[in-house]
């Protein structure tokens, strides 16, 4: 059995979207993503697909349409540990692309600055840093 600790593994965020144009605008137009991979359905049993990240991250984000759609609660979460302080301008620009600047409660609202995406989920941009050692 390979040793999964000791290899370095792709993450995969995966979603359900109602609208894969308007998260691609928040995403991409806000967020500054790049688009990984993009394919429509062929047939009945495939959807319209949307992968998101930046080349070099060790994960990506994958927005499916055509799938039950996206029931979010406040706690899905995707945090941006940025470690420093929040630009301003990049909170505008994602408003600007179809965000929603929100409350996540008392600890996010210290320690960063929480968004809704176009399909509801949360987007916090995260003052702090991180370290898994």
């Amino acid at each position: 059995m390979p040793n999964v600790r000791s290899a370095v593994p792709h993450l995969r965020i995966a979603r359900p979207s109602r609208d894969l144009a308007a998260a691609e605008r928040f995403w991409v137009g806000g967020l500054t993503l790049d688009v990984l991979w993009r394919s429509t359905a062929d047939g009945p049993d495939e959807h319209d697909l949307l992968m998101l990240g930046w080349p070099d991250a060790q994960w990506h984000l994958e927005l499916v349409a055509g799938v039950p759609a996206p029931t979010p609660t406040e706690e899905d979460l995707l945090v941006l540990y940025l470690d420093g302080p929040i630009d301003e301008d990049l909170v505008r620009e994602l408003e600007r692309a179809g965000g929603t600047r929100v409350s996540a409660g008392p600890y996010w609202d210290r320690w960063g600055v929480a968004l809704t995406d176009p399909d509801g989920y949360r987007l916090v941009l995260s003052t702090r840093g991180w370290s898994n050692r």
